[in-house]
């Protein structure tokens, strides 16, 4: 079964259950916890071109955009970078179908990003960050426009050499581009954002002294509104373990809904995400301290559970006695999630 992505016609988010054929990628209302069994609608890739990652949405970095022959766009949303670039693989594979040598380029660069898995970015921004050994921040110009707090591709490039982040400048051109998909630096003026609407993704960011570029963070409008739920900084400071969609069952009106969950260890925590909302803040979360998780047996609806439900659920119960019932895509899914909490318990 494939994970649910995203897909919105008109501009608003709506979770749906996509299918990958030959041809086409079909998408399914989830209604109850429970795929509908007929498609809402489908996307045909002949003649479709794919941008992935997309950056039209500033707070939603693992984008795969599709734009078909009639000129429709459809924004999928991924829960995870491995996530979004292995559908992205193979939608794109669906689309060249026909063409085996664009197939076998593909896989070489599948493999060639192999390399840079073990990198943790984070780790090289903080670094970037340091005032002594960091990036310098320079004023620039850029077609009359001044630019404060800048450094130009080739900086950065020759910086991620010098600190042994990369061997070459191909590596370090790569690495460069990820942090900019990630969205931990943006570009600057017109000649690096132009770069970016390149289709090659080897040219979407610039080895140059004349393409600015700046820190994504320092940008970032600080706004709060006051009716939220406020999750300590710590708590949302762990390393991402594993993440992904799964259909949780409500508190109070028992209704199950699509949520992202995001699993953290140091300090282990359960944070899960409205995928409809734009802010990118969790609506609910509990640290895994003392809970206890257990799979559900499919035969029979246990207490507790209301509706129609698919199957593959599990249960955790929190230190204060809080049950959460959640259901996987798939009983595989299912046994991942358990054993990814159970250590953190």
């Amino acid at each position: 079964g494939f994970p649910p992505l995203q897909g919105h016609v008109v501009r608003n988010w709506k979770v749906r259950w996509f299918v990958l054929l030959q041809d086409k990628l079909l998408y399914y209302k989830i209604e109850g916890g429970k795929k509908e069994p007929s498609p809402k609608g489908r996307i045909l890739l002949d003649g479709c071109t794919i941008t992935c990652p997309c950056l039209e949405y500033e707070n939603r970095p693992l984008l795969i955009k599709l734009k078909t022959k009639t000129n429709t766009d459809y924004f999928l949303e991924c829960c995870s970078r491995e996530e979004r670039d292995s559908w992205a693989l193979d939608i794109t594979g669906a689309i060249h179908a026909g063409h085996p040598v664009q197939v076998q380029e593909l896989h070489r660069m599948k493999n060639s990003f192999k390399l840079l898995e073990n990198i943790s970015l984070h780790n090289i921004v903080e670094r970037m960050y340091d005032s002594s050994t960091g990036i310098k921040l320079t004023r620039n110009l850029d077609q009359g426009n001044r630019y404060k707090e800048t450094f130009t591709g080739s900086a950065l490039v020759d910086w991620l050499i010098s600190n042994s982040f990369a061997v070459s400048r191909f590596e370090a051109v790569t690495l460069a581009s990820m942090l900019m998909d990630e969205n931990f630096i943006r570009p600057v003026g017109v000649r690096s954002t132009e770069a970016t609407r390149s289709s090659d993704p080897s040219e979407k960011f610039l080895d140059d002294s004349t393409a600015l570029y700046m820190f994504a963070e320092s940008s970032k409008k600080n706004t709060s509104s006051k009716e939220e739920v406020h999750f300590n900084i710590s708590e949302l400071s762990g390393t991402i373990v594993k993440q992904g969609f799964l259909v949780k069952q409500g508190h109070k009106r028992k209704n199950w809904k699509v949520r992202k969950f995001v699993l953290r260890a140091d300090p282990g925590f359960l944070h899960y995400y409205d995928p409809t909302k734009e802010d990118n803040k969790p609506v609910g979360g509990f640290s895994l301290r003392g809970c206890l998780v257990s799979a559900l047996e499919d035969n029979g609806v246990p207490a507790g559970v209301k509706g129609n439900v698919q199957g593959n659920l599990f249960k955790i119960i929190t230190k204060n006695d809080i049950h959460y019932y959640i259901q996987a895509s798939s009983k595989a899914e299912r046994v991942q999630w358990i054993e990814a909490i159970k250590p953190l318990t």
